[in-house]
């Protein structure tokens, strides 16, 4: 069996309408091997949501969190040049640099972020602008 891409069996070209689908799993694709640091996504309600990713031996300081648009970006690096680390004999417990990307759903922005025992916890709220709500038209 002949190796076809799928681009070449159909291409976007055929798909009129479907660009931000497209862009959409391209930007999957390319941060689908983001795995470090480990990170949990928890529903705490209808509109509110967590996102806590395990940064240990991490420090406020260490941590870089940005929304742009749809996009939560968190970085992490420690500054070697002010660090007093000892010498390991086993080192587990990874401290390399990260940037982790999340991909955010439309009307969702950051309210918040904290750091407590090693897990930087970021609060994402759901707010539908009013113009988007559903309402109720009177009947003349």
């Amino acid at each position: 069996m002949t190796n076809l891409k799928a681009n070449t069996l159909f291409p976007r070209s055929s798909f009129v309408g479907f660009d931000h689908l497209f862009q959409e799993l391209d930007w999957v694709a390319k941060h689908a091997t983001d795995t470090y640091p480990p990170h949990n996504i928890v529903k705490v309600s209808d509109n509110d949501y967590l996102i806590e990713i395990a940064v240990a031996g991490f420090t406020m300081n260490d941590l870089e969190i940005e929304q742009d648009e749809r996009t939560l970006t968190v970085k992490g690096e420690i500054d070697k040049e002010f660090s007093t680390e000892p010498t390991y004999i086993h080192k587990g417990i990874s401290q390399k640099k990260f940037k982790r990307v999340f991909r955010l759903s439309e009307y969702v922005f950051v309210d918040g972020a904290s750091l407590k025992d090693g897990i930087l916890s970021v609060q994402l709220k759901f707010e539908l602008p009013e113009e988007k709500r559903p309402r109720k038209i009177e009947i003349k």
